[in-house]
């Protein structure tokens, strides 16, 4: 007799993950035009139909919620990617903010959203905010910063001037480049450098 036949659901598994990428794709950009959108107006832009986005999200509010949790993962995933534990730390901040420019960039309304307590976001929020103190921690050791900084407020420092490169006049520059201008002004600040005229 057959097995029973797993590769379907398999698929129909991986076609839900696929419709779900889709919409939350979708209600990025809808809601970063126009929060108050509806998930009619979501699935018009997702190319679904209403009924996929209802089956998938039991209301707008668990949309938002899931669309919150999916870009805070890519954003911690944009945090390991720059191999925070074992790269010089100097390497690793320009990498990490690098990736946490572009992810910035492509999720603005899910990551500009206010934390919700309690919720999957709120917990990765914390993660990335602990991944980062924590590299900090090693640039303070490695003689990058002064051995007396105090770290939290040199995160919200770092957090500003990351907003700064967001959404300033050299926003459009390459992330590669407003990374260096952001871990630059961050390790030196706009004080007169060392051997300049």
């Amino acid at each position: 007799m057959a097995e029973p036949a797993v590769r379907p659901v398999r698929r129909l598994r991986a076609d839900a993950e696929r419709s779900v990428r889709v919409i939350l794709e979708a209600a990025e950009r809808v809601l970063a035009a126009d929060p108050g959108a509806s998930m009619e107006q979501i699935a018009e832009a997702a190319g679904v139909a209403r009924t996929t986005v209802h089956r998938r999200f039991a209301s707008r509010q668990a949309l938002i919620e899931a669309l919150a949790e999916s870009a805070v993962r890519q954003l911690a995933e944009a945090v390991e990617d720059g191999r925070p534990d074992t790269a010089p730390p100097l390497v690793s901040l320009h990498r990490i903010t690098a990736n946490v420019l572009r992810t910035k960039g492509a999720w603005s309304y899910a990551l500009s959203r206010p934390d919700d307590e309690g919720g999957a976001a709120a917990a990765g929020w914390e993660q990335v905010g602990a991944r980062c103190l924590e590299l900090l921690g090693r640039a303070r050791d490695e003689g990058l910063l002064d051995a007396s900084v105090d770290l939290e407020w040199t995160r919200r420092v770092y957090y500003a001037l990351i907003g700064e490169a967001l959404h300033g006049p050299q926003a459009r520059q390459d992330p590669d480049a407003l990374a260096t201008l952001v871990v630059d002004t961050l390790l030196h600040g706009a004080g007169r450098r060392s051997g300049a005229a």
